[in-house]
């Protein structure tokens, strides 16, 4: 292995984490009510994020991939390769709730005046977590669960709990 390869592994691994936190910092500058409600059901329970996010996923992929290898012709293949990708894209956008989730753990003075430089700093933390290899797979399930549970509105129970209309 010479020098050349060498910064060609570097850098593809660097413009994928620059990658990943671009996509973040889109999402919470896109929708960031949705990227907040990510980052709070994240807080609430990682645990049930992660079971939906598998639940969820697996037919997603496993869609996406039997329509790519049974598919007669482009079309079919375009759409399996839209499904794998949109599966993807959902749960890098659900990830932007916990790059936020980080963020609000390392607050900083210019919080307030620039809400964006929360998901920045998580996303660069959560970025160089990435290079583990087991982290990314867990915590895009993660993300898309937390995606899919942001979706319904929670329901709240207790003391605090809003009295039904008749």
């Amino acid at each position: 292995m010479n020098l050349a390869d060498v910064f060609t592994v570097v850098l593809v691994i660097l413009g994928l984490m620059l990658l990943f936190i671009g996509i973040w910092l889109m999402a919470a500058g896109l929708f960031p009510t949705k990227v907040a409600a990510c980052a709070e059901q994240l807080g609430e329970s990682p645990l049930r994020c992660g079971l939906v996010g598998g639940l969820s996923v697996a037919p997603l992929l496993g869609l996406g991939l039997y329509l790519g290898k049974i598919a007669p012709n482009a079309p079919v293949k375009i759409l399996s390769g839209l499904v794998i990708t949109a599966t993807i894209l959902a749960a890098l956008f659900g990830t932007a709730g916990l790059a936020l989730r980080i963020g609000q753990g390392m607050a900083s003075v210019r919080d307030q005046a620039e809400p964006w430089r929360r998901v920045l700093r998580g996303g660069v933390v959560l970025a160089i977590t990435y290079l583990s290899l087991v982290l990314l797979p867990l915590t895009l399930l993660v993300g898309f669960g937390a995606l899919v549970l942001a979706q319904w509105p929670r329901r709240r129970s207790g003391i605090l709990a809003e009295p039904k209309a008749l």
